[in-house]
């Protein structure tokens, strides 16, 4: 029991003697500078074994100098705009602690106590196990549990959670249904952790890769990189990082920082800000501030580039074949840039970069010679990224079941692998307990050393003090957890930037004087399609009441030409995300051609994720683009088509003609009406 604040339910049995009260930001490890004109301070009570937990009840704050900064109940100080000091005391009636703040010119810093007692990262470090090492390591995804998604907390995973003392977890799309749901199982998953705080994840990205169900369908990366516009980035990275903070969840991973440079990606295209290094790089760190600022932990990924690959990682292993002085200055440069802004965490690629690493080893598929790909090289993760680059954060891997790792390393072998490579985070490992127990004995027998597990321990510890991530004595009521989320997830402020984002990154890459096509004007619209095209049909048929589908992905019957040739207006709406899918010999391409061949002056087409589509029927009257396929950017589409959004995107990207050999639309290419 902790002097003064009762029994501290659900907080582990470890903790025997409280020593008192500390203000967090006095840690050694956390950073003097104070960005912004507030700041959230923290309350911790420390134990004689070195654990450490969040208290939030009956403390009593006082700033000494309100005029410099005040400070309220719970902790939150503001700066007032004045030159001077103040001092910021904390006290829950048995303790107190204290901390200086000094302000000068507009930049503030903490005046930190200087004592060992403050230093309780590295006694929590001395006081764990190697068992408890190992779980602050493991972030596992719990997505379905005996085939069915786990929505909610049940016995076995919480168990799970306990008996591998795991320092994070995952979640999925089919994790995170509703708001209430969400936060629910959140709070159940953190109730279940016993020290030191639970690093909760997601993809939510925006565009393609958006997990929650209930929140604000952001069009993604390469729609922003086609706004230009830094201001928009980070506000989209604020509203997606709050709402995944209202829900609990504190580490988000993203943004994605690959350079898109080549058309023939599988798996990263409109994930990509663009093809250009310095465009990525300003968007990304426009945006990873607007997540950090938000109270998320922001996850630069795919390290060190996935952009210029044509295999998918989830399938195969892509391999990045460049000199290094060209990895310097396209692949990493915006990992660099998110690295020297302070970006919290960087994921791995599973992607092999021979001219870094050309350490080969023996595949356990088939016995050939594979190169060691980024996720599994010390080249790589330590000399590169810790050495050269620099970065102190967390590094974690990707996905440990993807078959770039699982088809050619054993489950146990990857993940010694990646942690003796420099791995702070073991990402969804193939079978929790055989890694888990894989990495004891590793530890047991030397192969890895315990100096090396406690390097990452700390980094952890560090992100998760710097995020304000604590286990809390007493975890605030989960009614008022879901009443502040739905306050946030999905407010009409997100929806209005929303709807602004996808009406800027619409790009006009063609128009032979077709659009905007007056309304009023035109009795009949046909929308042909296949992939998303009844969307296409819904956004059009808000703004006009006659409008027809012909859902098809092959060339059309003599009926269906028919209902082309009496229309007054035709939208094709297209959607690849692989070179097959854009080649002009695939059904899709076939039957688009043949649309446009028979009434070419009338016939509009819409990419709806690629914008590379156009290759592929370069004859087409008019070609717009919209990055996405979330509702926003259909809306923005339609309005466009209508003259309602004139459109001012710019391609992030070079489209070429079929060949990749001529440029058929530069990048920044865009019209305008």
């Amino acid at each position: 029991m902790f002097a003064g604040v009762g029994k501290a339910e659900g907080v582990s049995a470890k903790h025997k003697r409280n020593e008192g009260l500390m203000i967090a930001q006095n840690m050694p490890q956390l950073s003097k500078h104070i960005n912004g004109d507030t700041v959230d301070l923290a309350a911790l009570l420390t134990s004689k074994d070195g654990t450490y937990v969040e208290a939030t009840n009956h403390l009593i704050w006082k700033s000494l100098n309100k005029r410099v900064a005040s400070v309220n109940s719970e902790g939150l100080v503001k700066l007032n705009g004045k030159n001077g000091a103040t001092i910021i005391i904390v006290t829950d009636g048995k303790s107190f602690d204290k901390i200086g703040i000094h302000v000068k010119n507009g930049k503030a810093e903490f005046i930190k106590q200087k004592n060992q007692k403050y230093d309780v990262i590295r006694k929590a470090i001395k006081s764990m196990t190697v068992k408890e090492k190992v779980g602050q390591m493991l972030m596992p995804d719990f997505r379905n549990w005996k085939g069915q998604p786990v929505t909610e907390m049940n016995d076995e995973i919480r168990e799970l959670v306990k008996k591998y003392h795991l320092g994070g977890v995952i979640l999925f799309r089919e994790n995170v249904v509703t708001t209430e749901q969400t936060v629910r199982l959140v709070d159940e998953y953190k109730k279940a952790n016993e020290d030191y705080g639970l690093l909760v994840s997601i993809d939510q990205e925006g565009g393609i890769v958006t997990r929650l169900q209930s929140g604000t369908d952001f069009p993604g990366n390469m729609a922003l990189g086609a706004t230009r516009s830094t201001e928009m980035a980070e506000s989209v990275g604020h509203a997606i990082g709050s709402e995944l903070h209202s829900l609990g969840i504190n580490m988000n991973l993203a943004p994605v920082l690959d350079v898109n440079n080549n058309p023939d990606n599988p798996v990263i295209g409109v994930r990509s800000f663009g093809e250009n290094p310095q465009l990525v790089a300003d968007l990304g760190t426009a945006y990873t501030k607007g997540l950090q600022n938000s109270g998320m932990a922001a996850t630069a990924k795919h390290f060190p580039g996935h952009g210029d690959t044509a295999v998918d990682s989830h399938l195969g292993l892509p391999s990045v074949p460049h000199e290094k002085e060209r990895l310097l200055e396209v692949e990493l440069y915006p990992f660099q840039q998110a690295m020297d802004e302070g970006i919290d965490a960087i994921m791995t690629a599973h992607v092999t970069f021979p001219k870094i690493d050309p350490t080969t080893v023996i595949s356990k598929k088939d016995g050939t010679e594979i190169n060691l790909p980024a996720t599994l090289s010390y080249e790589v993760l330590t000399n590169l990224v810790r050495k050269e680059m620099g970065f102190k954060g967390v590094i974690s891997t990707d996905a440990l079941n993807m078959n770039a790792i699982v088809d050619h390393f054993g489950p146990v072998d990857a993940v010694i692998r990646a942690v003796n490579a420099g791995t702070d985070i073991v990402l969804m490992p193939v079978g929790l307990e055989e890694v888990a127990n894989g990495l004891y004995e590793a530890v047991d027998n030397g192969e890895i050393t315990e100096k090396r597990l406690n390097q990452s321990v700390e980094r952890l510890l560090i992100l998760k003090a710097n995020r304000g991530i604590y286990k809390q004595v007493n975890e605030t009521p989960v009614e008022d957890k879901i009443e502040h989320a739905e306050e946030i997830v999905g407010n009409q402020d997100h929806k209005a930037l929303e709807n602004e984002a996808a009406r800027k990154s619409i790009t006009l890459v063609k128009n032979d004087n077709l659009l905007p096509v007056n309304k009023n004007e035109v009795k009949s619209v046909v929308v042909i399609g296949n992939t998303y095209i009844e969307n296409v049909k819904q956004a059009l048929a808000f703004h006009h009441s006659s409008v027809e589908l012909i859902k098809a992905d092959k060339p059309l019957n003599a009926e269906q030409l028919q209902k082309v040739n009496d229309a007054d207006l035709v939208v094709l709406g297209t959607y690849t995300f692989n070179v097959a899918g854009r080649s002009p010999s695939s059904a899709q391409m076939q039957m688009i051609n043949q649309v446009i061949d028979t009434a070419p002056d009338k016939t509009t087409a819409i990419g709806i994720r690629n914008p590379y589509d156009i290759m592929a029927f370069p004859e087409v009257s008019a070609y717009l683009t919209q990055y996405s396929f979330r509702d926003a950017s259909f809306r923005a589409a339609a309005e466009t088509i209508f003259g309602m959004n004139d459109p001012s995107g710019k391609l992030p990207v070079t489209i070429y003609e079929e060949g990749l050999e001529q440029i058929l639309y530069p990048f920044g290419h865009g019209e305008s009406y």
